[in-house]
């Protein structure tokens, strides 16, 4: 069996490559940075560190890298006769990878099994995305090929910090993971990943990763890094940081048992876990590091914005929300350029027009008067200095 997976960074290999390689994949990972592909290619293993309570290491073995954009045509030979092939490469990448997954399907025996494709990205839907950039591509010829590949969408978690200095490919993560897989589109013929689990409806698990892990880890960015706390750990050993943090995941459950009638018993346990795993002082994560981007995670489908606008839909509370997009909105990081272009566009416009573009809510969304609110408050911040 061989798997190709686009992102041989940190997650690529320390999560969902480390549970392929447990599956008994030969693993081909797709990178266009150079000098990790000949990284990986001059090592014989690696080992994927887990610090914190009940940690292990784990080597990986049978696996090598290939340069896609040196070498274009061995990435799309490698695909055509793969069984499985995941990203994690961000989820404004995947039109990119398209294209290769295209060309192989072109290529690929229409007598072999179905190429099994899961796009691994923090985001609902993405593997969904990635099949509508492949089918568009396609176009008339998708009626042919269509048969040569199933497309199932995921959820993963797993924190990934930054790496320490000097660690070379080897990997350090927490404890903790989970990936949870569409069932229904393998039929009886299910990917092999021993660490995955395979569910009817991927919809919940999804939300509530985002709605919790994504949401409660850039609350705790963006609130520490106003607080002056560099490390997200140390964020949470603050009492009144971690309150508003448990405030906002306490809302955005309320939404998730609302929506999906999740268990609230349930949601206050995974709660505390989460907590839990942020707190891990094993883990050098910083509050740039995770709170970078901030424009992305202020849009309208994204951590904030998104459960706050269905919560305030249904009528339940976001008051930690805005607590927390508020702090999203102080984040001035110039060496991040999402955090730069916003401090800057926050001086120089109108802040009322500025909060509609960034989150995508019209001026009557009942969420829009709150925001727009923030958006201003803070241009206020910036202009006085």
């Amino acid at each position: 069996m061989k798997a190709v997976h686009f992102g041989a960074g940190n997650i690529g290999r320390g999560f969902v490559g480390l549970l392929l390689h447990q599956g008994g994949y030969e693993l081909v990972f797709s990178d266009v940075a150079t000098a990790l592909v000949d990284a990986i290619n001059a090592a014989d293993d690696y080992t994927v560190h887990e610090v914190g309570e009940g940690g292990a290491d784990t080597r990986v073995t049978g696996f090598r890298a290939i340069d896609s954009a040196a070498d274009p045509g061995g990435l799309v030979a490698e695909i055509a006769d793969a069984d499985v092939v995941t990203t994690a490469v961000g989820p404004t990448v995947l039109r990119f990878v398209a294209a290769p997954i295209l060309d192989a399907l072109r290529r690929r025996d229409p007598g072999a099994a179905p190429l099994q494709v899961m796009a691994c990205e923090n985001a609902i839907g993405a593997t969904d995305l990635l099949r509508a950039e492949i089918t568009e591509r396609a176009g008339d010829e998708w009626g042919v090929l269509s048969a040569r590949a199933v497309f199932a969408n995921t959820a993963v978690d797993r924190i990934v910090p930054g790496q320490p200095e000097g660690a070379g490919i080897d990997v350090t993560v927490e404890p903790f993971y989970e990936w949870a897989i569409e069932r229904g589109p393998f039929g009886d013929t299910p990917p092999h990943i021993p660490g995955a689990h395979f569910v009817d409806d991927l919809a919940p698990y999804i939300e509530r990763k985002l709605f919790t892990v994504n949401t409660g880890h850039a609350a705790t960015a963006y609130l520490g890094a106003q607080a002056g706390i560099e490390r997200i750990s140390d964020a949470l050993a603050d009492d009144g940081i971690t309150a508003q943090v448990a405030a906002a995941l306490e809302e955005t459950s309320a939404l998730l048992s609302a929506k999906h009638g999740l268990d609230p018993a349930e949601l206050a346990e995974y709660r505390a876990t989460i907590l839990r795993r942020f707190a891990n002082p094993a883990l050098p994560d910083t509050v740039q590091r995770v709170g970078r981007q901030p424009l992305r995670k202020l849009s309208r489908h994204e951590r904030f914005i998104g459960p706050a606008a269905e919560a305030v839909e249904r009528g339940l509370s976001v008051d930690a929300l805005l607590v927390a997009v508020r702090a999203a909105l102080a984040f001035d990081v110039p060496t991040d350029e999402e955090s730069a272009t916003l401090q800057a566009r926050l001086r120089a416009e109108d802040a009322e027009s500025l909060a509609s573009e960034v989150t995508g809510l019209d001026a009557g969304h009942p969420l829009f008067p709150a925001v727009r609110e923030a958006f201003v408050a803070r241009a206020a911040e910036v202009a006085a200095g």
